[in-house]
């Protein structure tokens, strides 16, 4: 488990000091995939980089399986930093080395005979898909293959934890979302903590278990992905949950038209439309007033608003609906309030 208590980081700057984090508190699981999202310059790579203590923090502390890591000796710090290893959004392969060489290289540090880090290198590239790439050079792959090596040569000390700064960020949508099933698989076959850092509320959607919102360098919403957005509380989360802004000025059927937010957590995308197979088996006709969605892989996300006419009942009906659908969650708003 990690436990990340009271976390402050300050910075020196021109002006005086600038507070990157701001007593910042989390709990993450054992095995678990948390994601940590934010707009650019809310503090998460700052809050990422005190996990493994690349950034000392200004005051509070990083406990990990019990052990406050802040007190560690370097001796101790740099043994603890084997089971939590980092991938980047730059990559940062080693280019002149063949990938077979870029996994062996933290094995070489360990001290680790050579002929057993290359035969753990190769399992390695097995595991990510690329034993065929060993003897290539890093330029002679693609991006997504080049990150597919890094995640070998974090893998190598067999670690506990592995943190992921912006690491599909500089990849196109179908790389992206091969990475992350990679990632996924490694978390569910290796049992890895994996702690996401992006700006992406697509990667979130697509492979956290539970999230955390970062605005400004302070936590403004955490919780499992499922309730955090279906439920957006604060105005950080309802700028990531709809980056379009929901409309107020809404086109009602009647005076008596209700609004009912639905929101799509990777329901299973089908031939037939959600809103029209309603109207199909329970004979009630929407209007959608609002809508942003997307597919990622085979799943929905996104959030919808629908006019509904008619009373609370035929809303009860609507909603009841909409909810037996997995991964799918509707209520009644008022947009006015």
């Amino acid at each position: 488990m990690i436990e990340i208590r009271n976390l402050t980081k300050t910075f020196a700057g021109a002006d005086g000091n600038i507070e990157a984090l701001k007593d910042v508190s989390l709990t993450i699981n054992d095995g678990d995939i948390f994601g940590i999202i934010g707009m650019s310059g809310a503090g998460k790579s700052t809050l990422v980089r005190c996990i493994n203590m690349l950034e000392r923090p200004s005051s509070g502390s990083v406990i990990i399986d019990g052990t406050d890591i802040g007190l560690l000796s370097p001796q101790e710090l740099r043994a603890l930093r084997r089971s939590i290893t980092m991938i980047f959004q730059g990559i940062d392969l080693l280019m002149q080395r063949t990938c077979l060489k870029n996994v062996c290289f933290p094995l070489e540090l360990t001290g680790m005979k050579k002929q057993e880090a290359e035969k753990r290198a190769l399992e390695l590239l097995d595991t990510v898909g690329l034993k065929d790439k060993a003897l290539a050079y890093p330029a002679q792959l693609s991006g997504g293959q080049q990150q597919r090596v890094a995640i070998a040569r974090a893998l190598a000390t067999e670690p506990k934890i592995l943190l992921c700064d912006e690491a599909t960020s500089a990849l196109d949508p179908q790389t992206t979302q091969s990475i992350l099933d990679l990632i996924r698989d490694i978390n569910e076959r290796l049992g890895i903590t994996v702690i996401m850092i992006t700006h992406q509320m697509s990667v979130v959607e697509s492979i956290c278990n539970s999230v955390a919102i970062l605005d400004n360098g302070s936590v403004v919403e955490e919780g499992l992905v499922s309730e955090v957005f279906s439920h957006p509380k604060s105005d950080a989360a309802r700028r990531l949950v709809f980056p379009e802004g929901e409309s107020t000025d809404l086109a009602f059927d009647d005076e008596n038209s209700h609004i009912v937010r639905v929101v799509f957590n990777g329901a299973k995308a089908t031939n037939t439309p959600l809103i029209t197979q309603m109207a199909l088996d329970i004979g009630i006709a929407a209007n959608i007033a609002y809508a942003s969605t997307r597919c990622i892989g085979n799943g929905v996300f996104g959030t919808m608003l629908l006019s509904i006419s008619g009373g609370a009942e035929k809303v009860g009906q609507v909603i009841d609906y909409l909810q037996g659908t997995e991964d799918v969650f509707a209520e009644e708003v008022d947009l006015n309030v």
